[in-house]
C-alpha cells in the first residue's frame, strides 16, 4: 500500500523559508516521478515543482520558479521541497504525489497523494 507522508510545513514570517519533506513507502520510490502541489481555501490545487524519477529534470510554474527548489533522495525515499522568500500567497496546505516516471503538472495524472502539510505565511 502506497503511503506519502509530509512533514515540514508551519507559520513563517513573509522572506522566510521552510523545506518540506514527504516520505515514501510502498512503491519502488526509484521508478516514480515526485510532484508538490497546493491548494488555498476555496481555490484549486495548484502544481508547484516536479521532479523525474532519476532527479534529472525538475519542473516548476512561474510563480515559484527561483524561489523553491525540488529535490529527492532516492535512497531515503524522500522527496523535499526548499522554499524561500515565502510569501503571503504561498500559504496554503502542501501535498506530495507520485506517479509512475514521467512528471506532470496536471493533479488529476497522480494517484497516491500524501495528506498534506499546513504552511502559513504572515505579513
Amino acid at each position: 500500500q502506497v503511503q506519502l507522508v509530509e512533514s515540514g510545513g508551519g507559520l513563517v514570517q513573509a522572506g522566510g523559508s521552510l523545506r518540506l519533506s514527504c516520505a515514501a513507502s510502498g512503491i519502488t520510490f526509484s521508478n516514480y516521478a515526485m510532484a508538490w502541489f497546493r491548494q488555498a481555501p476555496g481555490k484549486e490545487r495548484e502544481f508547484v515543482a516536479a521532479i523525474s524519477w532519476n532527479g534529472g529534470s525538475t519542473y516548476y510554474p512561474d510563480s515559484v520558479k527561483g524561489r523553491f527548489t525540488i529535490s529527492r533522495d532516492n535512497a531515503k525515499s524522500t522527496v523535499y521541497l526548499q522554499m524561500n522568500s515565502l510569501k503571503p500567497e504561498d500559504t496554503a496546505a502542501y501535498y506530495c504525489a507520485a506517479r509512475p516516471y514521467i512528471a506532470r503538472e496536471t493533479p488529476n495524472e497522480y494517484n497516491n497523494w500524501g495528506q498534506g502539510t499546513q504552511v502559513t505565511v504572515s505579513s
